[in-house]
């Protein structure tokens, strides 16, 4: 299985973010960006390229004592960057507004999915936690620091990270080819 541990921002945040973008998206169907759907919006805390079902529920039981030692995280969607960099992208992102105490949750929420992972015997994406919600990938490294510049000006509405989810990507399954996602649990965050 193809899974994900993520935090989901409420169909709100979503909503106004994809409202912010919708009528700037014509514009960018000529530099070859592949929008993400808005119920695809998240934030990766975890990814577990090949999980065997038979670990499945390890994992839940893991990822749930993980969820219950964090705190809740105030945030909001905010700013935005590319990866690998500006001037080559290949994938355009929107960030997360966080104060100190909360970056170091969120990175905390993100030790402990990778952790639970490991324990129960699933390899985990070895890349840096950076908090961020893919908006968009291109097919071949793009300068688009206009993108960019344009995301620093959005500061969405308020919301928690109160909820850790396991999401299963079924690839290809969705439109346009696209991956389908299957919510497997949504966890609690804190006590």
């Amino acid at each position: 299985m193809r899974l994900f541990v993520a935090a989901v921002p409420p169909p709100e945040v979503v909503e106004d973010l994809d409202a912010f973008l919708d009528v700037r998206r014509g514009a960018a169907r000529a530099e070859g960006l592949r929008w993400s759907l808005p119920e695809h919006l998240h934030v990766t805390l975890a990814f577990l390229a090949d999980a065997a079902e038979r670990h499945l529920d390890e994992l839940l039981e893991r990822l749930e004592r993980a969820a219950g030692r964090r705190s809740q995280v105030p945030t909001r969607v905010a700013g935005g960057g590319a990866f690998p960099h500006v001037a080559g992208a290949r994938v355009l992102w929107a960030g997360l507004e966080l104060d100190d105490p909360g970056a170091t949750e969120l990175r905390r929420m993100a030790e402990g999915a990778r952790a639970a992972a490991s324990r129960t015997g699933i390899a985990v994406d070895g890349q840096r936690f950076r908090p961020h919600v893919t908006l968009a990938r291109l097919r071949r490294p793009t300068e688009v620091s206009p993108w960019v510049r344009l995301l620093d000006s959005y500061a969405g509405p308020p919301w928690t990270v109160d909820t850790l989810t396991l999401v299963r990507s079924h690839l290809g399954e969705g439109p346009r080819r696209r991956p389908r996602y299957e919510v497997l649990a949504e966890l609690p965050v804190g006590r």
